[in-house]
């Protein structure tokens, strides 16, 4: 990628991130459970026999049995795609009220009225509390009106009465987990009937937003990243394993590791664009004992051909051993972005480089410009990608050696 005064091209940015990846249970009094009969209509993938079924598990305590492959739906724009995934046997999918400025909502619930399978599919959506010094100013009350209010709007675009699972979005902050205006406010959902099952989701400091979740009692489900990047994160997979033996059930998500080291490794490169990539990391997050399901974010009907199969099977192919195996994979790993926050003090224009580089993910990996947009408005304007504008020489350090200065260069690439 070319340089133009220490920036890169935008359009050749573009080009090569948006451009190249586009060419690239039933509702009763005893809760939601997946019956025989889904199973049964589950459609296996080719050279499986017709009696192939998804294998299932069990949501936690909340008693929900899914397939172990789920939709992450936020990137993908077509319903085509969500049908199909309905009819091969996908009933979990997971969407936000911000994404695609609420588009995303308005096209699960379409998709799921059209087909009148409301009843056996399972919504997830999320909502983002606002930041800790707004949250300290509304009080209480407030808090919690603010919050139910907005998940009225999310119901009235998914056209429906309740949600089965309500996560409050992006908690990277133990605290945020005891704020009694949230507490109310999943608490009020649950008794007015408008979310079966409450939770969180978490990016960053995940270990501790785990290990505090237990304790508090309030939280059935959680959503977590997870993937192969993070084999060696004892301190995030103890935590998960303590989740899911209280009884919380565990989701993960980033599980194909999706970000910009695939195109900064020829050893990776190689393996992207087929299938061996994409069911190898899917499955080795499966693997692991506390999750119950993962919600894959595919965006075409190849992606879910490469997912779906994963449900009927998590042994691993020669091929995708291969790949887990190859030294050039493990190396380039390293470059894997755990938002950890390692490098949070690290910039000396006090930018929030892990904010930012989760806003470069979303663009870059993901060609999700609206969702890029979003996380850049969630940072403090005191910390944002202004301070990184004028710098001639990036001095963020990642402890695991993610190359910051490269995503963050073309992270402004966008903006010049």
């Amino acid at each position: 990628m070319k340089k133009e005064n220490n920036r890169y091209s935008r359009r050749e940015f573009l080009i090569q991130t948006v451009g190249g990846a586009a060419a690239a249970g039933v509702m009763g009094k005893a809760g939601l459970k997946l019956t025989a009969a889904d199973a049964k209509n589950a459609k296996p993938p080719k050279g499986m026999g017709a009696a192939a079924r998804p294998i299932t598990r069990v949501l936690g305590r909340t008693g929900v049995r899914v397939p172990l492959v789920s939709m992450g739906v936020m990137n993908a724009d077509n319903p085509a795609l969500l049908k199909r995934s309905y009819e091969l046997g996908v009933r979990h999918f997971d969407t936000a009220a911000g994404y695609q400025k609420g588009r995303n909502e308005e096209m699960v619930g379409s998709v799921l009225k059209e087909m009148k399978v409301r009843d056996q599919a399972i919504i997830a959506t999320k909502i983002p509390p606002a930041r800790p010094e707004i949250l300290d100013q509304m009080g209480d009350k407030l808090v919690a009106e603010d919050f139910l209010a907005r998940l009225d709007q999310s119901l009235a675009r998914l056209q429906t009465e309740y949600v089965d699972i309500l996560y409050i979005h992006n908690i990277s902050d133990p605290a945020m987990l005891k704020r009694p205006g949230l507490l109310a406010a999943i608490d009020r959902a649950k008794k007015a009937k408008k979310a079966r099952f409450v939770g969180f989701s978490t990016h960053q400091n995940m270990a501790a937003c785990l290990e505090a979740a237990v304790p508090a009692g309030h939280f059935d489900v959680i959503l977590s990243a997870i993937n192969f990047s993070m084999a060696d994160d004892k301190a995030l997979l103890d935590a998960m394993s303590k989740a899911a033996a209280a009884g919380i059930g565990l989701v993960a998500m980033k599980t194909q590791c999706r970000q910009s080291w695939s195109r900064e490794s020829e050893s990776a490169a190689k393996y992207y664009e087929g299938s061996i990539w994409h069911a190898a990391l899917l499955k080795w997050a499966l693997k692991l004992e506390s999750v119950t399901t993962a919600i894959p974010g595919y965006t075409t009907f190849q992606q879910l051909e490469s997912d779906w199969p994963v449900a009927f099977s998590l042994e691993y192919s020669p091929e995708e051993l291969k790949f887990l195996a190859d030294p050039g994979v493990s190396l380039a790993l390293g470059g894997v972005c755990r938002q950890c926050g390692g490098c949070a003090g690290s910039c000396p224009a006090g930018a929030d480089v892990p904010a930012l580089l989760r806003a470069h993910m979303y663009a870059a990996d993901y060609g999700n410009f609206s969702e890029m947009r979003r996380a850049l408005d969630e940072i403090p304007a005191s910390r944002g990608l202004s301070n990184c504008l004028d710098c001639a020489e990036c001095r963020a350090a990642c402890i695991r050696g993610v190359k910051i200065a490269h995503r963050l260069a073309e992270l402004k690439a966008i903006f010049a």
